[in-house]
C-alpha cells in the first residue's frame, strides 16, 4: 500500500487506513512524503509516522515539505526560512505551538518564536524527518516522493533535489526503467481530469497525490501479491462529517 502527501490530515489518513483495513503486522506500508504543512495536524501526522516506523518498520520516505520544515528550523537560512513560509510553514508552526499561537499576522518574531519551540521540545521530530530515505526500491516499482530524473544513467545517483522536487522533466518523459514508479508531489489534477489516481498511459509511472492539502482527497494505491492494482480515496473532510453524522 502506498500513500503520500498527507501534508497535516491526520483524520484523513487515519480514515483512508480503515477503509483498505490496514493490518500493519501483514500489509506493507510505503509513504511517500510531505507530512507537513498546509493540512491543520502536521504534528500529529509526525507523531503517528514516526510510530509506525518504530513499531511496524513503516517504510517513510521524505519529501520536499519535510525537508523545507527541517532547513528552516535547524540550518536557519535566510532562503530556507523564506522558501518554507512560503509553502504552508505557518499551519505547521500552529499545529506545534497552538492555532492561536500567531494571534493574526505571522510576524517574523513569533515565527522564530515557534521554530525555536519545535527544536526545544520536538528535537527527536526533526532527526527523524532529517533521516528519512529518498526512495524505495522493489523488484516491480520505485517508490520515491517526487520522481526520477531521466537524464541520469542511474537514477540512484541523481540529484537529492530530483528525488523531492522534479516535476516535468519526470513525468513528461519515459524513464526508460523495467519498475514503475510510483509517486507524489505532483497533483494528479494536473496529470489528468481527476483527483484519482493516475496511471501513465506509457506504463511506466503511477502518481498518487490527490491533493488532500488543496480540498480535494488522500489516495492509497494498494498492490496485491498478483501486482493487480486497487485504488482507494478519501475525500478532504470526509472524516469530520462521518463524525458529524455519527453523532447527530
Amino acid at each position: 500500500m502506498a500513500i503520500s502527501d498527507i501534508h497535516g490530515c491526520l483524520d484523513e489518513f487515519n480514515l483512508l487506513l480503515t477503509k483498505v483495513n490496514y493490518d500493519p503486522s501483514n500489509d506493507k506500508l510505503v509513504l511517500l512524503g510531505d507530512y507537513v504543512d498546509r493540512g491543520p495536524s502536521s504534528r500529529g501526522v509526525v507523531e503517528q509516522v514516526q510510530a509506525f516506523k518504530e513499531i511496524w518498520n513503516v517504510t517513510v520516505l521524505r519529501g520536499n515539505h519535510d525537508q523545507m520544515m527541517y532547513d528552516a528550523i535547524v540550518k536557519d537560512t535566510e532562503t530556507f526560512n523564506a522558501r518554507w513560509i512560503r509553502n504552508g510553514a505557518r499551519q505547521t508552526l500552529e499545529s506545534y505551538c497552538g492555532a492561536d499561537f500567531f494571534g493574526g499576522d505571522m510576524t517574523r518574531e513569533r515565527y522564530d518564536e515557534a521554530k525555536a519551540h519545535i527544536k526545544k521540545h520536538y528535537q527527536q521530530h526533526l532527526e527523524f524527518l532529517g533521516s528519512l530515505e529518498l526512495y524505495h526500491e522493489t523488484n516491480e516499482h520505485i517508490f520515491v516522493h517526487a520522481g526520477i530524473n531521466p537524464e541520469h544513467d542511474d537514477w540512484r545517483n541523481q540529484p537529492q533535489d530530483d528525488f523531492i522536487w522534479i516535476r516535468e522533466p519526470f513525468f513528461e518523459r519515459r524513464t526508460g526503467l523495467r519498475q514503475q514508479v510510483v509517486f507524489g508531489h505532483t497533483p494528479v489534477v494536473y496529470l489528468h481530469e481527476s483527483a484519482d489516481i493516475w496511471f501513465s498511459p506509457a506504463g511506466d509511472k503511477i502518481g498518487i497525490d490527490g491533493g488532500c492539502a488543496f480540498g480535494k482527497q488522500l489516495n492509497c494505491l494498494e498492490i496485491d501479491e498478483q501486482g493487480t492494482y486497487k485504488t482507494h480515496s478519501v475525500r478532504r473532510g470526509e472524516a469530520a462529517m462521518m463524525d458529524g453524522n455519527a453523532t447527530a
